[in-house]
């Protein structure tokens, strides 16, 4: 007998969005979001920042602003001050957002355990 396919893992984030969008809508732009912060890579690692884990916190709003909490592997990351503006930038070609506001934290800090399966096998830490 066949083993099983693998079931696709569940989206490593999930807007926090207590108002009043249909879910319909919560869904897709979740689902675009997730698409374009995949378009963003740390340039000395060969994996986008959501496979990453960089991404802690994404909170949605009313009026479909976004505000993100993100992280660096490393606080002394080379790109930490063009980082954000990246994920800005991606979060902001979402059809139907407002505003984006992304924050930098480093609480706690990042480590190997918030990487998807996907990430591990890129960087062979398996």
């Amino acid at each position: 007998m066949a083993p099983a396919p693998a079931l696709p893992e569940p989206p490593r984030i999930v807007p926090n969005h207590t108002g009043s969008l249909p879910e319909a809508d919560v869904e897709r732009i979740t689902s675009d979001l997730i698409g374009a912060l995949k378009t963003v890579y740390d340039p000395e690692i060969p994996v986008d920042i959501y496979e990453l884990g960089l991404i802690y916190k994404v909170d949605l709003d009313d009026d479909r602003n976004l505000v993100i909490d993100m992280t660096l592997t490393a606080p002394g990351c080379p790109v930490a001050g063009e980082m954000p503006g990246w994920v800005e930038n991606a979060a902001r070609a979402v059809e139907g957002i407002q505003d984006v506001t992304v924050n930098m934290v480093f609480d706690p800090p990042w480590d190997a355990s918030r990487m998807s399966e996907e990430a591990q096998v890129a960087l062979n830490w398996w």
